[in-house]
């Protein structure tokens, strides 16, 4: 029994269930916070942001409420089809991993990405101080992932308007993660691989196995690939086999001493094999 189903035995019945529903309640709260007001006020949704959003140093500072504030942070968009589509998709991906896993292992994955995340954001402060502010949106990117793990198949509406496999969207998101860890600053990489983090430890054996078996396939069909096709009959006279003339009728000769094949020019006009 793997350490997951050993917890989940003893952890399970204090499993929060519907944390996606409380999550995206929160999430639309404090995105209607941000955007409530005179619509003039075009800086009020950033202020907020960076009131509750995680800064090591302001939680050092005393500001505790940061550790707790900082996963309700929606993406920051005046584009109402936009924000909805996102809403939309985070409670489709949050709701299907749960009946899927059950309450207690997506409880696990989000709190392996909180946990990553602040460990992350605290250490890019020591590496790079004045780095700016860490939210959750790596997290719920690797919530994505996992939902396309485990439906590469599932069509979604892009936009409610265009259908899409979600396992090419998911490619894409992986190829920009890596473009972040070659290219981007080191806040963007270690938030990167605080996302992976979680997405590794549920999905990290199956992928290694899923290697380790498409490596052996390659080999295998390397192998029939260079092995000499068999040749299943060949007249003992003209050398002709029944790979160069497939249609053609070979027939064995009862006289000849062992087993020897006559294409039908020779079968009947050959010099017998004794013994």
């Amino acid at each position: 029994m793997s350490l997951l189903n050993r917890l989940e035995k003893r952890l399970g019945p204090y499993a929060l269930p519907n944390i996606t529903l409380w999550f995206l309640l929160g999430q639309v709260m404090v995105y209607f916070a941000q955007y409530a007001g005179p619509l003039a006020d075009n800086g009020r949704g950033m202020r907020i942001a960076e009131r509750l959003s995680l800064i090591p140093t302001e939680v050092l500072a005393g500001e505790w409420w940061r550790l707790a504030t900082f996963p309700f942070l929606a993406p920051l968009s005046q584009w109402p089809l936009l924000i909805l589509f996102y809403f939309y998709l985070f409670y489709l991906i949050g709701t299907t991993l749960e009946n899927v896993w059950g309450a207690f292992r997506l409880n696990v994955f989000l709190l392996l990405g909180y946990v990553a995340t602040i460990a992350a954001a605290f250490l890019t402060e020591a590496i790079q101080p004045g780095a700016g502010a860490f939210t959750y949106e790596y997290v719920y990117g690797s919530m994505f992932l996992a939902f396309a793990r485990l439906f590469p198949d599932f069509e979604m509406m892009l936009f409610f308007i265009l259908p899409v496999k979600i396992k090419w969207l998911a490619r894409i998101q992986w190829f920009f993660y890596l473009l972040t860890l070659v290219l981007g600053t080191w806040p963007d990489r270690l938030m990167v691989l605080a996302a992976v983090f979680n997405f590794v430890v549920f999905f990290g054996r199956d992928i290694w196995r899923d290697a380790k078996y498409g490596h052996r396939r390659m080999q295998h069909k390397a192998k029939t690939l260079k092995a000499p096709e068999k040749v299943a009959h060949e007249c003992r006279v003209c050398g002709l086999t029944s790979a160069m003339a497939p249609k053609a009728s070979f027939r064995y000769c009862s006289q000849c001493a062992g087993q020897c094949c006559y294409c039908p020019d020779h079968i009947r006009d050959h010099e017998h094999v004794v013994e």
